[in-house]
């Protein structure tokens, strides 16, 4: 099985989850190849960020869901589509987690995978 972030992005966020603030925001499109069949989810994981070199993720305040499945490959034209996808599905893994992710405010630049 290969898993691979195709994009992942850091941002400032507000969350309160199992009664730990969450500032910051880790958000992800994730494909996942495995015997010919694939599949693309979008994850949001909530974290504290204590301060600006503080990017240590956990794993608790973490919402994902399933976009796409089916046999094949990796697809540029799919991954754009999905893309294009992303805010609003991640928004509502956030309003799930009674969160907010500020995509005004990244803080980092986007990683492409």
């Amino acid at each position: 099985m290969a898993t691979v972030n195709v994009y992942q992005q850091f941002f400032a966020a507000e969350c309160v989850y199992d009664n730990v603030v969450r500032r910051a925001a880790s958000v992800l499109l994730i494909v996942t190849s495995e015997e010919g069949h694939i599949s693309y989810e979008v994850a949001v994981s909530f974290f504290p960020h204590v301060d600006d070199e503080d990017f240590a993720v956990s794993y608790d305040a973490y919402f994902s869901k399933i976009l796409y499945q089916s046999p094949g490959r990796r697809s540029k034209k799919r991954e754009e589509h999905l893309m294009a996808l992303l805010r609003d599905e991640a928004n509502l893994l956030a309003n799930e987690a009674q969160a907010k992710i500020f995509w005004d405010c990244p803080l980092r630049d986007a990683r492409m995978g």
